[in-house]
C-alpha cells in the first residue's frame, strides 16, 4: 500500500501568475485561486461524478483507480466534498475515494421547495449510491455531521459496512428535553424564512473573493484557516450576476436550519452496540466536544466494550484538522487502512 504522489501545485503556484490556466472560464472572470483548485484536481487525477437521484443529482469527486470500490466520503454541515482535497491525496494511492456533496451542498441538487433537510434522509441516500454502483458493502470516511450519519448507518445496517473512519465526530447530538421544543420551534420559523427566500429566486448578498474567505474563516471560528478556505469555497460560491468581480454563497440556506436527531444519549449507546465493523474515531484535541464530553466518552466506552476493532485516537488540531493540518491525521488513517482495508475489484463503473 503505497502513498499517492501529491500535486506540487500548492507550493509553487503564484496567485497572480499570468498563464493560460488562469484565463476566464465560459466568459466569467474567475479568481486565480479558483483556477488553482481546478489545476490541483487535474494533477491529482480527480474525476467529477454525478449520481442520479429523484430530486436531481448527487455530485462528487472520485480519487484513485476507477475499477476499485471506493471509500465513500461524507463532509460536515455546510461544507462540501472539497473538505477532503488536501487529505485524500496524502493517503495510499491504490485506495479509491468517492467524496460526495450532500443534498443542498456543493454541486449537488437541492431538495424541492417547501421541504426541509433531515439528517436521517442521508441514510437511504447511502443505500441509493450503493445500488447505483452495485456495492454489496460500503466503506465510509466522514467528517463532523457526515461522521454522525455514518454512525447511524453502521448501526442500522451493520452487515453492509466493512469499515468506518470518523473525523472529529462520533454520534448524533443529544438535546436536553426541557430546551428541545423551544429550539425546534425557532428552527422551523427560520427555515420557513429561508424557504421563502429560495422561492423568490433573488441573488444572495455578494462579496469579493477575499471577503468570502474572511466570512468563512470567521463563520467557522477559525477552524478553517484562511489559507485552506478556498478548498471549501470552490464548490460553495458562484459569480454574482449583478456585481462583476464578486461572489455569493450558493448552498441552500435551508441547511442552516436542518433537523438533526434529538434523541437521548442512551439511544446512541444502543446504536453503538450494533456496530461491528472496524471503526476509527479521530478526535481533534483543540476542538470542542459536540454535545457533551460525557456523552462522547460514554459512547466510546460502549464501542470499546462491544467492538474489538474500535479505536479512538486524539490528534492536535481544530475541528477541520484533516483540511488545515492533514499531516496530523494521515498517519493514523493510513495505519487503520493497512489493517482493515481490502481491495474490491471489478465494481460497476459509472465514470
Amino acid at each position: 500500500m503505497s502513498v499517492r504522489k501529491v500535486a506540487a501545485l500548492e507550493s509553487n503556484h503564484t496567485a497572480g501568475q499570468d498563464d493560460e490556466s488562469l484565463r476566464p472560464i465560459s466568459g466569467v472572470e474567475h479568481h486565480p485561486l479558483i483556477r488553482f483548485i481546478e489545476l490541483q484536481d487535474k494533477q491529482n487525477n480527480v474525476t467529477e461524478v454525478e449520481i442520479p437521484v429523484p430530486f436531481g443529482k448527487i455530485a462528487g469527486k472520485w480519487f484513485g483507480p476507477k475499477n476499485v470500490r471506493p471509500i465513500l466520503c461524507l463532509h460536515g454541515w455546510l461544507d462540501n466534498s472539497g473538505t477532503f482535497d488536501r487529505f485524500i491525496p496524502l493517503l495510499p494511492e491504490d485506495v479509491s475515494f468517492l467524496s460526495i456533496d450532500l443534498p443542498g451542498h456543493g454541486y449537488s441538487s437541492r431538495i424541492p421547495d417547501g421541504m426541509s433537510y433531515y439528517v436521517i434522509d442521508c441514510i437511504p441516500l447511502i443505500l441509493s449510491i450503493m445500488r447505483e454502483y452495485g456495492w454489496a458493502k460500503v466503506s465510509l470516511m466522514a467528517h463532523s455531521m457526515g461522521a454522525t450519519i455514518c454512525f447511524i448507518f453502521a448501526a442500522l445496517f451493520p452487515d453492509k459496512v466493512d469499515l468506518i473512519i470518523g473525523l472529529d465526530a462520533l454520534k448524533p447530538l443529544s438535546f436536553y428535553p426541557d430546551t428541545f421544543p423551544q429550539r425546534m420551534s425557532k428552527m422551523v420559523l427560520k427555515f420557513i424564512q429561508a424557504d421563502i427566500r429560495n422561492q423568490e429566486k433573488s441573488e444572495p448578498p455578494s462579496y469579493t473573493y477575499e471577503e468570502m474567505i474572511d466570512r468563512l474563516y470567521e463563520g467557522t471560528a477559525a477552524s478553517v484557516s484562511r489559507e485552506t478556505c478556498p478548498y471549501l469555497l470552490q464548490r460553495n460560491i458562484k459569480p454574482s450576476r449583478k456585481f462583476p468581480g464578486k461572489y455569493y454563497f450558493d448552498r441552500d440556506n435551508r441547511m442552516k436550519y436542518n433537523v438533526i436527531p434529538g434523541w437521548a444519549d442512551n439511544v446512541n449507546v444502543e446504536l453503538a452496540k450494533r456496530i461491528t465493523a472496524p471503526f476509527l474515531t479521530v478526535k481533534a484535541i483543540d476542538s470542542p466536544y459536540p454535545g457533551s464530553k460525557e456523552g462522547f466518552e460514554q459512547t466510546v466506552a460502549t464501542l470499546k466494550e462491544s467492538n474489538p476493532k474500535y479505536e479512538v485516537v486524539y490528534v492536535p488540531g481544530s475541528h477541520h484538522v484533516h483540511l488545515t493540518e492533514p499531516e496530523n491525521v494521515v498517519p493514523v488513517v493510513v495505519d487503520f487502512l493497512r489493517k482493515y482495508w481490502r481491495k474490491e475489484m471489478d465494481v460497476i463503473s459509472k465514470l
